[in-house]
């Protein structure tokens, strides 16, 4: 058992020492305190989505896009799928560096049902190195569209569940500036981004709604939370969406409405398909 309070009983601490969370010495320090206890706090919501995978199928396969260094993937994996003996979790990365460095990990600790692919997101969804169908994608700070991307790949997928903590999402802020005076004499909501402050802060909030209601549009229930405290994270938006059947319509209308209202029906192809 772990003399640190905050690290779960289960955690191999050697994959906390490669993961250069915990020192060689095994100490933690306030940053890496934080990082912990933020991949446990997601933790915390997709154990009970991978919970219900495996019991209704008897396997889960997850996939995390832009998995950066894999610290979701690892953990994922040591906590809940290294004792079992179905279930798979694939790595999606961009930097080849990390995804050999992942291989490496993975093959030392032996966790041989994890997988790495040096692939974009856009890649992934038509690569075979992927099954066919995915039951869970997480995109945890995927910057931009690369969140969108992450959404058309769980939907080629037929994704169960989609967990999303967007980041750095300054195209429809830009569309809104670029087109501000146009909007002006259209409607007066152009005051909710009149101020480059809020034209960036409304961009975001605007494209986090857009995307609810494209999942909506698709079949998916959403819900929208805190990822953590905000004296961790100001990109703190947590979107977790589960596949319960037939789309919404009243979701498409209302994308469209908001794209034609707001001046933005140069962004109909990213958000409405």
């Amino acid at each position: 058992m772990s003399l640190i309070p905050e690290i779960k009983p289960q955690q191999s601490l050697e994959l906390l020492k490669e993961l250069h969370i915990l020192t060689r010495d095994g100490k933690i320090n306030q940053d890496t305190r934080r990082k912990l206890k933020q991949v446990y706090h997601l933790y915390q919501f997709i154990e009970p989505l991978m919970q219900d995978v495996l019991h209704s199928k008897g396997d889960v396969t997850l996939a995390d896009h832009g998995a950066g260094k894999s610290y979701l993937g690892f953990i994922l994996y040591d906590l809940f799928l290294k004792d079992k003996e179905a279930g798979r979790v694939f790595g999606i990365e961009t930097r080849p560096e990390l995804v050999s460095r992942s291989e490496e990990l993975a093959a030392r600790l032996g966790f041989d049902r994890m997988g790495f692919l040096n692939l974009t997101v856009e890649q992934s969804i038509t690569s075979e190195q992927l099954p066919a169908q995915v039951d869970i994608i997480t995109a945890l700070h995927a910057c931009n569209t690369a969140t969108d991307d992450a959404i058309r790949f769980a939907l080629a997928k037929d994704a169960k569940y989609i967990v999303l903590v967007p980041c750095c999402q300054a195209e429809v802020a830009a569309v809104l500036r670029q087109k501000k005076n146009e909007t002006f004499g259209k409607t007066p909501l152009s005051e909710l981004w009149r101020h480059p402050i809020h034209t960036r802060e409304f961009g975001s909030q605007l494209t986090n709604v857009l995307r609810c209601l494209q999942l909506e549009a698709r079949g998916y229930q959403l819900t929208v939370t805190e990822l953590v405290g905000w004296e961790h994270s100001m990109k703190n938006e947590l979107i977790i969406a589960k596949k319960t059947g037939k789309g919404k319509q009243s979701a498409r209308e209302r994308q469209e409405a908001i794209l034609r209202e707001l001046n933005l029906e140069d962004l109909r192809e990213r958000f409405v398909y």
